[in-house]
């Protein structure tokens, strides 16, 4: 049977094959024909050459790119797995295939717009796809950050401003065993949380062979289906465990007439590899960069010469896929053929990164809540800071078990926080999201897949306490700052589109960060040292303070800051000029796009916080605009797969003018799912290939 293509009422590809390999041909081939242009544009984040057609503003991160030698990484990662794993590396060759025939057949109109032509896809492209997609999820940056308000705070600053930062992805996750449930069978629910992209950064799809069934969330340019899936008789899902698994190194590197050499823990000067490459940008001239890798790992940041602004500093990344030669990929067959929680996790020990926490259910009663993922043992202090490359007691020495936790009262929730992963990070995500979803859970003894979306959509604002609790004791106020003052006590802490309460809370909020950052004792902190700039987002105190407000205005020494006279110099300054509308007015989605929309349509305003289950964060102090929120929702229902249900913020399609590109928007927005077909007799026929 050759590979068949079917459609469900909202484009969503169901393809059938009657092999593993032609199937991931297929998928390979109807994924590129629905993303050509989003795959391009990974493709070429992934090897570094997107400045070549973005411009200028992708600069930065094509240095990063090269320097982290991401490509050359997947290259070592593939090698390796058809060393290891060739019927994986062969699975991966036939969708690099299928990728190359969609894109030869593709009329996606951003090419037009740009003079740009679908390149080559090798097989190692996925793993590069991945590799770029995850390398910032484990925030390595942060570890910057931590050293930068350090130097200006001391040490004790750092627990202070310690949550999730502004970089960071996550997501909510939750598992419902048959004995809280309608069914009797365990329902696995969540929403990942990461930067909205349009095409959106999870592709829905149905992959169908004699050896498995399964429906899921795929990474467009990734064969299978690696985060969520469900396959009639088992189905996971993960959540970030926020673990620490990437160090970095402060190098002493040095010219010699051979090239670089690095200063080792040993005290002897080792020589570096060192070569040049060219990064092409539209518009402007060609940029040299210099690549360097010591015995630690790639050079990210500056070099023998220090950082641009002269210091005398360099930076390198340890990142285990480039010390392992290992992606994990050996994991994403097997969780395909699962049909038992056993299966998945055995899966799973293969898993390398991003670090999970993954809960999986099956048909049989079967449970599982453990965290994925390879994470080095090390001294504490590689996990803290940069640490000095020259010292001995920096070395990596093995790999962590990863934990297993059990359920509480037939539930587990993940949101982030502190859980099983614990002893493998440093910063988590507040509570609020995870102790949220528990009260909600425990609120009802049974629970449905069709109860779920009231729990994806809640907009309770646990962490607006601390500032209203400021508000509560102010007096002597002007006549409109009182009033404010009592609208917000009045109001009910739910971050709702349409609540005129949230939009004042939010402007207040705002306001005390704003004025939190010009203090003096943190206004010195607002000037980041001089590292690249994709790296700036961790280092930029404003969304810092936004983020660790509650910690700033509980603090017991909160660095002579009055933080009462600062909540009371944001009341009047809001009163004098209130927000004239609601919270959705202002609060409104930014995708991130690789090229301008040209359609015209004003972006919908959205529901929901930072720390609000329904977490669609904004900037508090910077703006009110979301570009981080629900990628996808999902409900897999261990009854019956047909009861559950799905939904992206866009559509299936990522071509411009589809009638499927966002007509799931309205359902992301209103939090509904679509449900998930299965059954290829109520499916429409596309083609067979």
């Amino acid at each position: 049977m050759s590979a068949e293509t079917y459609r469900d009422a909202w484009g969503i590809p169901h393809l059938r094959a009657a092999t593993a390999g032609e199937l991931a041909r297929a998928q390979g081939r109807v994924t590129a024909r629905d993303r050509a242009w989003q795959l391009e544009v990974e493709r070429h984040r992934a090897q570094g050459t997107s400045a070549s057609f973005l411009g200028p503003g992708a600069l930065s991160w094509d240095r990063l790119a090269r320097r982290a030698r991401l490509a050359d990484t997947a290259r070592r990662c593939f090698a390796a797995l058809e060393d290891k794993d060739p019927e994986t590396a062969a699975w991966v060759r036939e969708y690099t295939d299928g990728v190359n025939e969609g894109l030869a057949a593709c009329d996606a109109p951003e090419f037009a717009r740009t003079g740009l032509a679908p390149g080559c896809w090798e097989p190692w492209t996925p793993l590069a796809v991945w590799l770029a997609t995850h390398i910032l999820f484990a925030g390595f940056p942060a570890k910057l950050w931590r050293e930068h308000i350090t130097a200006h705070l001391g040490p004790d600053a750092v627990a202070l401003f310690a949550t999730d930062g502004p970089g960071t992805a996550g997501s909510n996750g939750w598992l419902v065993s048959g004995e809280r449930t309608v069914t009797g069978h365990a329902i696995v629910a969540g929403d990942p949380h990461r930067f909205i992209e349009e095409p959106g950064v999870y592709q829905q799809i149905h992959l169908s062979c004699p050896e498995f069934d399964v429906v899921g969330l795929a990474v467009p340019g990734v064969p299978g289906i690696a985060h969520f899936g469900h396959t009639g008789t088992v189905a996971w899902a993960i959540t970030n465990a926020m673990a620490d698994y990437q160090d970095l190194y402060r190098e002493r590197l040095r010219r010699t007439g051979a090239g670089v050499e690095a200063l080792g823990p040993d005290g002897t000067w080792h020589r570096a590899a060192r070569h040049t490459e060219t990064i092409h940008v539209a518009g402007e001239d060609s940029v040299e960069v210099e690549v360097i890798e010591t015995d630690r790992g790639p050079v990210i940041a500056g070099g023998p010469e220090g950082l641009d602004d002269g210091t005398p500093a360099a930076l390198s990344l340890r990142y285990p896929p480039r010390v392992t030669a290992d992606l994990g990929f050996g994991a994403l067959l097997p969780l395909l053929r699962a049909r038992r929680v056993a299966d998945v996790d055995r899966a799973l020990d293969a898993w390398a990164e991003p670090v999970n926490v993954v809960q999986a259910a099956d048909t049989e009663g079967g449970l599982l809540h453990r965290v994925a993922g390879r994470v080095p043992v090390r001294a504490t202090a590689n996990r803290l800071r940069p640490v000095p490359a020259w010292e001995p007691g920096h070395a990596w020495t093995g790999w962590h078990t990863p934990p297993r936790a059990g359920l509480t009262d037939g539930v587990a929730v993940m949101a982030n926080q502190r859980g099983p992963a614990t002893p493998l990070g440093v910063e988590f995500a507040p509570p609020h999201r995870a102790d949220r979803i528990a009260a909600l859970l425990a609120g009802k003894e049974r629970w449905s897949a069709a109860d779920m979306p009231a729990l994806h959509t809640d907009t309770h604002l646990a962490s607006a306490g601390p500032l209203l609790d400021l508000v509560t004791a102010l007096d002597g106020l002007s006549p409109g700052a009182a009033a404010l003052r009592d609208r917000l006590l009045a109001w009910d802490r739910h971050m709702d589109a349409d609540s005129a309460g949230a939009a004042a809370y939010a402007a207040v909020r705002g306001a005390v960060v704003r004025h939190l950052a010009a203090h003096p004792a943190l206004a010195p902190a607002a000037v980041p040292p001089a590292y690249p700039e994709v790296l700036q987002p961790w280092l930029a105190l404003v969304p810092r303070i936004a983020y660790a407000l509650e910690h700033l205005l509980r603090a017991e020494d909160p660095y002579g800051i009055d933080r009462a006279e600062a909540v009371r110099a944001a009341l009047e300054e809001v009163a004098a000029e209130p927000p004239a509308g609601t919270w959705g007015d202002t609060h409104r989605l930014a995708p991130w796009r690789a090229l301008p929309d040209t359609s015209g349509s004003p972006e919908p305003g959205l529901s929901g916080d930072h720390d609000c289950v329904l977490c669609t964060s904004a900037v508090p102090g910077l703006t009110d605009r979301a570009a981080r929120g629900p990628a996808a929702r999902y409900v897999w229902d261990l009854a019956d797969r047909r009861r559950s249900g799905w939904v992206v913020p866009h559509g299936a399609s990522g071509v411009p003018g589809s009638p499927h590109h966002r007509d799931q928007q309205p359902l992301w927005l209103g939090g509904e799912l679509a449900p998930v077909v299965t059954d290829f007799d109520r499916l429409t026929k596309e083609t067979d290939d």
